[in-house]
């Protein structure tokens, strides 16, 4: 198959750092490529270099022609079917077949594309993609309007398919669905055969020798420091000599002390140098810092109680009524398809107004710590925020920092954060917070694969009481104590 070739590629953003400096790559377009790193990384930025709608120095060949999703739609008030024919030449049938395979009616090719549910627009618009023959995809975050059971579908739908890269951080759709994995690290680009699970594996070993080979280089480095500072400090002794009380030679002295003091020099040069080099094999991979938690004994093991809960908006229950308690180290995660209540009913348990009915009983001196959804809120600066939130703005500083945050992040104003980050922000505030319950609502939502490991690691070590709605399915294996399905 083509190889698109990547050779001595460079790339900033003005007033950036670099965010590829002389990377070389060859992608074999029959590959199912998984493209996964930190937020800000430049996963969709090397998406664009491929796609030639950035500037960069180097060479980027491509030998076949590309695709790209989000497929941009100009008006979206048109028939479904005109658009899919705008995108690519087919049979109706053929269509059809691909819409059976990601569990959507062909009813859908009838209505306008606006009236479509987001879900049901991302099936559309990848299977008419795949209907491009010879084209290799670039599909960017396809599961951001996806459910549980409709990112099983996707995923199930790629592992068919070749020819693509995708960006995701959903780590099931990519063991599903890819059989390399490109990750973008802080020292470049990796390249590994399989899929996300064979890629973190592999991370595991390579952490472990580098964390090794970092500790030796950091004891031959303060061995050399070390015999630098005897040499300076004797070459310094001799040369006070000259100086030393009583009938002295300091003709001779001095002739002897600048030989030494020569020597030195050229000995300390050496050691520098030796120093500078072993400096120079420190790994500079993605490193997963340990997150920490602080949350609070309840003075009892109940938490709160709902007996019969539903929620209605307009007079018709959004699910079944359910009847639950949280106990005292409960991990609880609200299941269920999109639109059926799971927000509404973590909005009531975190005190928001909502309307229900059935008996909710929530202790007054029970405190909880609240993610919403939806960031974009977020405006002004890290330190006004902090102080609105009352929490430490060291500590959630420094537990961005592990999250991947630059200086240059905190310098930012909130607003110009992208999606990832500003979820982000939010994640850092609650896990600065003492709280009795946390209540996440789609906590994960954009945060890359990297910071989903972080995430999981600090609820198993610290076992906090939790209410979660999210979508990842690997999350919730491995946190969720049990699961409430939310029913229509």
């Amino acid at each position: 198959m083509p190889i698109i070739n990547i050779v001595g590629l460079e790339f900033a953003y003005d007033g950036g750092e670099a965010l590829f400096s002389n990377v070389s790559l060859q992608i074999d377009t029959a590959w199912k490529l998984g493209l996964i790193g930190r937020n800000g990384r430049g996963k969709t930025t090397l998406l664009n270099l491929l796609l030639g709608t950035l500037p960069f120095d180097g060479v980027v060949e491509v030998p076949v022609p590309l695709g790209f999703f989000p497929y941009k739609i100009n008006d979206q008030n048109r028939n479904t079917l005109d658009i899919a024919n705008e995108i690519a030449l087919f049979e109706q049938w053929q269509l059809e077949r691909e819409l059976s395979l990601l569990d959507v009616s062909d009813e859908v090719l009838t209505r306008s594309f606006a009236t479509l549910s987001g879900g049901e627009q991302t099936k559309i618009l990848l299977a008419t993609l795949f209907l491009n023959d010879r084209h290799f995809l670039l599909i960017d975050e396809p599961t951001n309007h996806l459910d549980l059971e409709g990112k099983r579908v996707v995923g199930h739908y790629l592992s068919g398919k070749s020819g693509f890269i995708l960006v995701s951080h959903d780590r099931a759709l990519l063991d599903r669905s890819v059989d390399h994995i490109l990750c973008i690290n802080r020292g470049g680009i990796e390249l590994t055969h399989g899929n996300f699970s064979t890629w973190q594996l592999n991370r595991r070993y390579q952490e472990q020798f580098e964390s090794t080979e970092n500790q030796r280089l950091k004891k031959d480095i303060e061995r050399l420091k070390d015999n630098a500072r005897r040499t300076s400090d004797w070459s310094k002794r001799t040369e006070k000599e000259k100086y030393g009380h009583g009938r002295v030679d300091r003709g001779f002295i001095g002739s002897k002390a600048a030989k030494l003091m020569k020597r030195s020099k050229s000995s300390q040069n050496r050691q520098q140098k030796a120093i500078e080099q072993k400096q120079q094999l420190f790994k500079n991979s993605e490193v997963t810092d340990q997150l920490s938690l602080t949350p609070l004994q309840f003075h009892s093991s109940r938490l709160l109680d709902l007996e019969e809960v539903t929620v209605q908006y307009t007079g018709t229950p959004l699910f079944v009524p359910v009847t639950f308690s949280v106990n005292t180290g409960d991990r609880i995660a609200f299941c269920g398809r999109n639109g059926c209540g799971k927000s509404s009913l973590l909005k009531l348990i975190a005190g928001q107004k909502v309307p229900y009915e059935g008996r909710f009983r929530i202790p007054a001196s029970l405190k909880c710590s609240f993610i919403p959804q939806d960031a974009s809120f977020l405006n002004g600066n890290m330190k006004d925020f902090a102080v609105q939130r009352q929490i430490d703005e060291p500590l959630l500083k420094a537990i961005l920092h592990k999250l991947g945050f630059s200086k240059q992040n905190y310098e930012q104003e909130m607003a110009e954060l992208s999606a990832g980050q500003k979820k982000k922000v939010l994640l850092a505030a609650s896990l600065c917070e003492q709280a009795h319950l946390y209540l996440w609502d789609e906590p994960l939502n954009y945060i890359d694969v990297i910071s989903r490991t972080q995430i999981e690691n600090v609820l198993l070590d610290y076992q906090p009481t939790l209410i979660v709605v999210e979508h990842d399915e690997m999350f919730l294996e491995n946190i969720a104590t049990k699961k409430i399905n939310l029913s229509v």
